[in-house]
C-alpha cells in the first residue's frame, strides 16, 4: 500500500535562499541607516598641501621693503645766485670737510659788496674822527685847567703876603686889591673849569662808548660783507662722498637751487615705507630684520615721519650691530618688522586655503591619511608664515592648506596616492 509523502517545509535550498535575501535586506537597511552619506569627492594627493598643526611662538610681524640710504646726508643749497666759474670736485669724489666744491661768479653781487665796504669804512673813519675830536676837547681842557692851576701856584704866595702886610697896615687897600682880585678869579675859573672838565669827561667816556659800540657793530658788518663773496665758493659741510647732477662751466644757478649733496659712507639707515593702517603700532624701538649675503642683519626704528602721502607714513631704521660689508645705497632689503612681543599660540602655516573660505573652515586629515573633513575654524591674526588658531584645532593634526578651488563644497575628500 502507497504512502503519501510529507513534504518538508523548511528545506535545505529554501534556507540558504531565506538567509540570503535577509543579508541582502539587513546590508540595504545598514547602507540607508547608517552608511555616510555626506559628499564626496576624489583628490589626488600628490597634488594638495598638508601642514601640520603646532603649538609654538608667535610673532606678529609686518613685512615691508625699504631703502638703504647714508647715515646722514647734507645737502649743497646755493646760497648766492651766479655762473659757475670753476668745478673743483667732480660727483663721485671724496671730500673733506671743508673742501671747494665749485666757484661762482656774480659781477652785479661784487659790486654791491665794493660799495657795502666802501660805505662802512667811510663810516668807521667818520667814527674814528669823532673818537680823535673827543680825545683833543679832553687835551685841550686839561691843558687850560694845568694853566689856571699854574697861574693859581704863581699867584698865591703873593696873595698871601700882601694879605699879611695889608692886615699890618704896610701896603694900601688898592695894592692888595691889585693881588687879591687876580688870584680870586682864577681860583673861580679853577672852580668852572674843572666842573667842565668833569662834564666832558663823562660825557666823553658815554660817547666813546656809544662810538665804540657803533664801530664794533660797523666792523662786524664789514665782515658780513666780506663774506658775503664767500656764499660764492660752495665747500663740503662735512666729510663723505660727493654726489652732484650734471654740472657745466658757465651754468647759471640761482639762489635755493639745490646742486648736489655729500653723504657719509661710515655707516647707513634704512628708510621704509609703512601702510597708514599700522601709524598705531609702531613706535621708536621696534625691532627688524632682513637677510643679507646669507646672515640676519637687526634694525631699530629710530625716527618715525608721521606725514602721511598716498596712505602711507615712514620711518628710518638704524642698524643694531653689526653693518652689512659691501652694502650699497638704493638697496631694498625686505624687512621683517615686530609689532610687540612674541607670545604662545596654536599655529597653521599660510597657505592658499583661506582664499576659499575666508579663514572660516578646513579640510583636517583623518589618521590613516586616506580622507579629509571639513571643519569649522576660528583664526586670529597672521604673519608671512603663520595664522594663528584661536578654536578648531589642535597641535599636530593634520590639515590641507593648498588653495581649495577645485573642491567645490564638497564635504569630504577622498586621498587617493
Amino acid at each position: 500500500m502507497d504512502r503519501k509523502i510529507k513534504k518538508k517545509k523548511w528545506t535545505v535550498k529554501r534556507i540558504i535562499t531565506i538567509t540570503f535575501g535577509a543579508v541582502i535586506v539587513s546590508g540595504i537597511l545598514y547602507s540607508f541607516i547608517f552608511a555616510d552619506r555626506r559628499s564626496k569627492l576624489n583628490v589626488d594627493k600628490d597634488k594638495i598641501t598638508i601642514s601640520t598643526v603646532k603649538y609654538g611662538s608667535y610673532q606678529d610681524f609686518i613685512p615691508q621693503t625699504g631703502t638703504v640710504l647714508p647715515i646722514e646726508t647734507r645737502y649743497l643749497d646755493i646760497i648766492r645766485g651766479g655762473t659757475i666759474r670753476k668745478i673743483v670736485k667732480e660727483s663721485g669724489a671724496i671730500v673733506q670737510k671743508g673742501d671747494t666744491i665749485l666757484l661762482l661768479a656774480n659781477d652785479q653781487l661784487e659790486r654791491e659788496v665794493m660799495t657795502q665796504e666802501t660805505s662802512l669804512y667811510e663810516q668807521l673813519n667818520i667814527g674814528r674822527q669823532t673818537q680823535l675830536q673827543l680825545e683833543t676837547n679832553s687835551l685841550n681842557l686839561e691843558s687850560q685847567l694845568a694853566a689856571i692851576d699854574n697861574e693859581i701856584a704863581l699867584g698865591k704866595p703873593q696873595y698871601e703876603r700882601y694879605k699879611k702886610l695889608y692886615e699890618q697896615g704896610m701896603v694900601s687897600q688898592r695894592e692888595f686889591e691889585e693881588v687879591e682880585k687876580p688870584y680870586l678869579y682864577n681860583i673861580r675859573l679853577r672852580e668852572l673849569q674843572y666842573s667842565s672838565f668833569k662834564k666832558d669827561s663823562l660825557n666823553k667816556e658815554y660817547r666813546r662808548n656809544q662810538q665804540e659800540m657803533i664801530n664794533r657793530r660797523m666792523a662786524k658788518s664789514l665782515d658780513a660783507v666780506g663774506n658775503i663773496l664767500d656764499n660764492l665758493i660752495i665747500r663740503a659741510p662735512i666729510d663723505g662722498q660727493l654726489a652732484t647732477p650734471d654740472l657745466e662751466l658757465g651754468q647759471n644757478v640761482s639762489q635755493g637751487e639745490r646742486v648736489g649733496q655729500v653723504d657719509v659712507l661710515d655707516n647707513f639707515k634704512v628708510r621704509v615705507s609703512i601702510d597708514e593702517l599700522y601709524l598705531p603700532r609702531i613706535e621708536k624701538g621696534l625691532i627688524g630684520r632682513f637677510d643679507y649675503t646669507g646672515k640676519t642683519y637687526t634694525l631699530k626704528i629710530t625716527k618715525i615721519f608721521p606725514n602721511i602721502e598716498e596712505g602711507r607714513f615712514q620711518v628710518d631704521m638704524e642698524f643694531v650691530g653689526e653693518t652689512p660689508q659691501g652694502i650699497k645705497r638704493g638697496y631694498s632689503p625686505r624687512i621683517k618688522i615686530d609689532l610687540g612681543n612674541p607670545a604662545q599660540a596654536t599655529l597653521l602655516p599660510v597657505g592658499g586655503f583661506y582664499s576659499s573660505t575666508g579663514g572660516n573652515w578646513v579640510y583636517v586629515v583623518d589618521e590613516t591619511g586616506s580622507k579629509a573633513v571639513r571643519k569649522n575654524i576660528r583664526i586670529g591674526r597672521k604673519n608671512t608664515d603663520y595664522f594663528e588658531i584661536l578654536d578648531g584645532l589642535q597641535e599636530g593634526e593634520r590639515v590641507i592648506t593648498s588653495s581649495y578651488d577645485n573642491f567645490g563644497d564638497n564635504e569630504v575628500l577622498v586621498l587617493k596616492e
